[in-house]
């Protein structure tokens, strides 16, 4: 891995998304933080730039990366981090459209926005590669088995949106192949962040340094490294099933 190769990390500004950032950087990454308010409480240190950046916004998202191409003329890695949930205490029958749509514009549609942005600047990188952060609460091989007790109540529109999630890198993987885009998705597992933080459940033992450990591994992958995978939330060795 080229000391000097560049990183964009949307939802960057606090939980998972920041320490990634913070990991990627002490690599020696030049990394773009990626929030939406860039200016309050972002922590910046050596190789850390901050950005504003809305996933849901596409004059934003172009704005961002017409500045990243300005100043670094490409982009290695691309890590889609921001995501959020609906309300928790909702029973899966009375979630509504309105609810999906709103968790779909940030988990699917902002990581179509920015994947979309930022191929042009990928296509120039040796190594380029895309991070998604998916959550096993997305695979239907899980989902599906009565074996495995997987809180559903809640997760209508969490569930199924990272479900489409994993549908896109595996769709992306393929596309992107021939330009040797690597595209895979991660579990960092349950971390108590204040996406979960009115959850109905325990919200997980596992510290953001542990979360962002595999996002991290698979952002600095080699060239000869996976593509299409579904991963963690403890080692790259953790293959969770579609």
């Amino acid at each position: 891995m080229h000391p000097h190769e560049v990183a964009l990390v949307t939802g960057g500004g606090k939980g998972i998304g920041k320490e990634i950032v913070r990991r990627l950087a002490a690599r020696g990454l030049t990394v773009y933080l990626g929030a939406r308010d860039p200016d309050r409480g972002v922590t910046t240190g050596p190789g850390v730039r901050p950005i504003r950046l809305d996933v849901t916004d596409e004059a934003s998202v172009a704005a961002a990366v017409e500045t990243i191409e300005a100043e670094t003329g490409r982009l290695d890695v691309l890590v889609n981090n921001a995501g959020i949930t609906s309300d928790w205490g909702l029973r899966t029958t009375d979630f509504t459209a309105a609810h999906l749509r709103e968790v779909y514009a940030v988990n699917v549609f902002g990581v179509v926005t920015m994947i979309s942005a930022c191929v042009p600047l990928l296509r120039r990188s040796p190594n380029p590669r895309v991070v998604n952060l998916s959550s096993g609460l997305a695979s239907l091989t899980l989902l599906s088995d009565p074996e495995i007790s997987l809180p559903t109540e809640g997760f209508l529109a969490y569930s199924s949106s990272k479900a489409a999630l994993n549908a896109l890198t595996l769709l992306y993987a393929e596309t992107l192949r021939a330009d040797g885009i690597k595209v895979n998705a991660v579990s960092p597992g349950m971390v108590p962040t204040d996406q979960n933080a009115g959850a109905p459940f325990p919200r997980g033992h596992r510290t953001v340094a542990e979360g962002a450990a595999v996002p991290v591994l698979l952002a600095t992958i080699p060239a000869d490294g996976p593509t299409g995978v579904f991963r963690g939330p403890d080692s790259l060795e953790d293959v969770i099933p579609w």
